[in-house]
């Protein structure tokens, strides 16, 4: 049920207890500026500082603010999922606590949605506070899986981005467990445009997206949207038994026609090791897929929810 609320912000939050309240002041100012009705929802992730006790406090002398904490730290794909089912906007919109997006731009996405679009995302034309080879790494991520899923992925654009109540319906539909929301949202389709931005330093803390996490995200991305890594794994083991082929014959050739013999063991352990280095890799590509598979099977649930604070009864049924 919408109760008239024009504006959903979805904001997941894990251990951010240093820059949660100038946060909330940003996107409280910027809702205003609006002059609609809205609402805020936090995602708690598990955080283990005092982000959940600010965020009750937050929560209980604002009637617009509500908070979803979960049993335990599940990811942000997952944080977004949970704000998505519960978020009751005509237009929502999410993005993370740390201000690195600017909230001010989210003014620009609701002109942008005023004037037909269903998907404003933001992208960053400059990443303030981030090293080279971050930037590097992430500029030649985006430009690979657009290449490797073969449909339009836009490139240089996070999680901050607004969408329309119909295309929050259709991501609602997809319950796939490892997910990367970014990527769903660019598949469904819908008239889409962006917005472009300069990225700040955070505003406190530090981020918590650790190479782990981002690799994780990364594998998350290519295995739901693409099946290329299987593909070029064949490919290269056709190549690799190709080259095996004519290494052969030459092989077979000195031993027959000259008296050429390859003396010792060192090229030949050499060999073997490089091809089962090979096959191992292949092998560790289709496990990937295959635990993959596995926990689609298992079809546990995607979160779990352990408090809800500022939701109406029917809300949390």
């Amino acid at each position: 049920m919408n109760n008239g609320i024009e504006y959903s912000i979805i904001i997941p939050v894990y251990n951010e207890e240093k820059v949660i309240k100038e946060a909330y002041k940003q996107i409280t100012k910027v809702l205003a500026e609006t002059g609609k009705q809205s609402e805020i929802i936090f995602i708690d992730d598990g955080s283990s500082d005092n982000t959940q006790n600010l965020l009750k406090n937050i929560a209980k002398n604002n009637e617009k603010i509500k908070l979803l904490i979960l049993s335990r730290n599940f990811g942000q794909q997952a944080a977004i999922s949970a704000g998505l089912e519960k978020a009751s906007g005509k237009a929502i919109i999410y993005m993370d606590a740390d201000l690195q997006d600017p909230p001010k731009v989210i003014l620009e996405m609701i002109k942008k949605w005023k004037d037909g679009y269903d998907v404003v995302y933001g992208k960053r034309i400059e990443r303030k506070g981030e090293n080279i080879i971050k930037k590097l790494s992430a500029s030649i991520f985006y430009r690979l899986l657009k290449k490797m899923a073969g449909y339009d992925f836009p490139v240089d654009v996070g999680e901050f981005r607004l969408i329309d109540r119909k295309v929050a319906e259709a991501l609602k539909k997809f319950r796939e467990k490892n997910r990367y929301v970014r990527g769903l949202i660019s598949w469904l389709g819908f008239r889409q445009t962006e917005v472009e931005y300069i990225r700040d330093e955070r505003a406190a803390g530090e981020t918590k997206y650790t190479t782990a996490k981002m690799i994780k995200l990364s594998l998350d991305a290519i295995t739901s949207f693409t099946y290329a890594p299987l593909k070029l794994a064949m490919y290269f083991g056709f190549f690799i038994s190709g080259i095996s082929f004519i290494y052969l014959l030459v092989v077979l050739y000195q031993g027959l026609f000259t008296k050429s013999t390859v003396a010792g063991w060192a090229s030949i352990t050499a060999i073997n090791l490089f091809f089962n280095g090979i096959v191992l890799i292949i092998l560790g590509i289709y496990g990937e897929y295959i635990g993959r598979i596995y926990e689609e099977a298992k079809d546990r649930p995607l979160y779990i929810v352990s408090e809800s604070v500022g939701f109406k009864e029917k809300e949390n049924q």
